[in-house]
């Protein structure tokens, strides 16, 4: 008998790592081919991981919710011998991760230093690439990393709890769950308490929590995973960014008389119905181009212009949460192959299918707010983006209309777009511009206009 190592796939270009949430195969069952053997999470999207080939799972080499990094041995599958040549088995504790991966510090690990991932030679203790290299901006001796707590596997120490030890030393210890500015990182880190050996260091106290008042009558709900996410990415992006938010209403007439023209007509030959989100998107995707210091992250003391216009759009799940899949190079699409990524991207978030990959590397955000009768919104920023786009519900209203003979008052389709952007590198002027942009591209909406 042959023994498989099964390790955790690739899932994109930019996840690096996958939090196990259960097994659905156990040690001593029967697994054929493209059977799921566990269920996985990235972030925000939950994925299954199939087994290539037919056999027998004798042993799991994670733990549930144990955070597990892409490409690494997760566990073991006893096969017939023809399946394939045997495969040495890696255990646990010599199944270093290539490389541990904080998002958009990617840059700080060369491609030598991600194929030695070994341990330093002036230490007994492992250390991954990211790890040492973090030390290294930060002036950490190896003997300094050795006294410190890891809360990895075997001991290992993490990059969180690095960059905890990195916090509270600079901090004196004073501040409890604060956001670490890695160098050279393009997204905020979330940094919250690690033990340490130092003496130095003390342990910070946690934020005390309003005190609430439970009766018999109340109902307590545990959050669930992706709630914690959210919230916590939440929290996170106010604390990050000092938001402002800009209105402009706007007369979007000709493009509902448009779409209510053409809907019909486009149904039946692309098999797809026409929505107004992707109508929207490609105004954003225009606007962008006219105002690009809009599609920015942050990094320290530096501004990161994006070549790509990659647009999420904010989808609304069955379960009440929240999930935003991308549309990658959203100018770059026509009309039509906007509609059809939007209705795929939607459809598959609803049944949580989504790939990993589809939901990373946005550089701006749209969210419908009238899709729940809404009129205008003020949304939070989606980190480590700048700017994100609330459209709210498009309502009949009398408006004033300047005409060659006077002015008169017509019905009209009116609609509030609302901008939230970081106010750190957005000023006003820029903010406002955008927006007003976006509507006119909107209100300006050719009648005659074929798809």
């Amino acid at each position: 008998m042959a023994q498989y190592e099964l390790l955790l796939p690739k899932m994109g270009e930019s996840v690096a790592e996958a939090t196990i949430i259960k097994w659905v195969k156990q040690p001593g069952d029967m697994i054929e081919m493209d059977d799921a053997i566990l269920e996985i999470a990235t972030d925000k999207v939950d994925s299954e991981v199939p087994s290539p080939i037919a056999g027998k799972l004798i042993k799991q080499l994670f733990k549930e919710d144990e955070v597990v990094q892409v490409g690494t041995v997760i566990a073991i599958i006893e096969t017939d011998s023809s399946v394939g040549e045997h495969v040495p088995v890696t255990t646990q504790e010599t199944a270093q991760p290539i490389v541990e991966s904080i998002p958009g510090t990617e840059q700080l690990v060369s491609n030598d230093t991600v194929r030695s991932a070994v341990k330093d030679n002036s230490s007994d203790r492992f250390y991954s690439p990211l790890v040492k290299n973090i030390a290294t901006q930060e002036n950490i001796a190896v003997s300094e990393l050795d006294s410190i707590s890891g809360t990895g596997a075997e001991g290992r120490l993490t990059k969180d709890d690095l960059l905890n030890y990195i916090q509270n030393k600079k901090t004196g210890g004073s501040l409890g769950n604060a956001v670490s500015e890695t160098p050279k990182s393009a997204e905020p880190v979330v940094i919250v308490n690690a033990p340490t050996n130092n003496p130095s260091v003390q342990p910070t106290k946690p934020v005390s929590q309003p005190l609430t008042s439970v009766s018999g009558s109340d109902e307590i709900i545990e959050m669930d995973r992706m709630r914690k996410l959210i919230a916590e990415h939440m929290v996170m992006s106010k604390q990050t960014s000092p938001h402002v938010t800009s209105f402009v209403e706007a007369d979007v007439t000709n493009l509902v008389l448009w779409r209510e023209k053409v809907k019909n007509s486009f149904e039946k030959r692309e098999n797809e119905k026409i929505t107004f989100t992707p109508l929207f998107i490609e105004a954003v995707a225009k606007a962008i181009k006219d105002y690009p210091m809009i599609n920015v992250s942050v990094s320290g003391n530096q501004i990161i212009k994006k070549k790509d216009i990659n647009i999420g759009m904010a989808a609304a799940l069955p379960s009440g949460n929240l999930i935003v899949p991308v549309i990658k190079n959203a100018d770059q699409f026509n009309l039509v192959g906007l509609t059809k990524s939007v209705n795929d991207l939607a459809r598959r978030a609803r049944i949580s299918k989504l790939k990993p990959d589809e939901t990373q590397n946005g550089t701006f955000t749209l969210t419908n707010v009238g899709s729940f009768g809404n009129v205008m919104g003020t949304p939070i920023i989606n980190q480590p983006q700048v700017a994100i786009l609330a459209v709210g519900a498009i309502k009949k209203k009398p408006a004033v209309l300047e005409t060659e003979f006077g002015d008169v008052i017509a019905i009209r389709h009116m609609m509030f777009l609302s901008l939230s952007y970081d106010h750190r590198v957005v000023d006003g002027a820029l903010g406002g511009s955008f927006v007003r942009r976006v509507a006119d591209y909107l209100e300006n909406w050719d009648l005659n206009r074929e798809i």
